[in-house]
């Protein structure tokens, strides 16, 4: 099992401020369960719906902490990193 250590980047922790605390403690279990089960282990519950992205954001992944928001990471492979970059508010309606 490889452990990883998760950090956040300082865009992600302004975000966070922004979201209700429910999503902000969901985010903290997931960065816990990853730093102490895995991140295999975790991509694996399907609570946290955790894709890959595409496009722009192909080297990419989310995991969806609700409905209306999604936390966006990155892995870095030399350094077993995974690094929360963004909390994104997801809006499917265009007015």
């Amino acid at each position: 099992m490889k452990k990883h250590l998760v950090t956040i980047a300082k865009k992600a922790e302004k975000d966070i401020r922004k979201i209700p605390r429910y999503l902000g403690l969901k985010l903290m279990k997931w960065q816990k369960t990853v730093e102490l089960m895995g991140l295999k282990y975790t991509q694996e519950i399907s609570g946290y719906n955790d894709e890959g992205l595409k496009g722009k954001r192909q080297k990419q992944r989310s995991i969806r902490l609700s409905q209306g928001y999604r936390a966006i990471y990155e892995i870095v492979k030399d350094t077993k990193e995974v690094r929360i970059i963004e909390i994104q508010e997801v809006n499917k309606h265009k007015y």
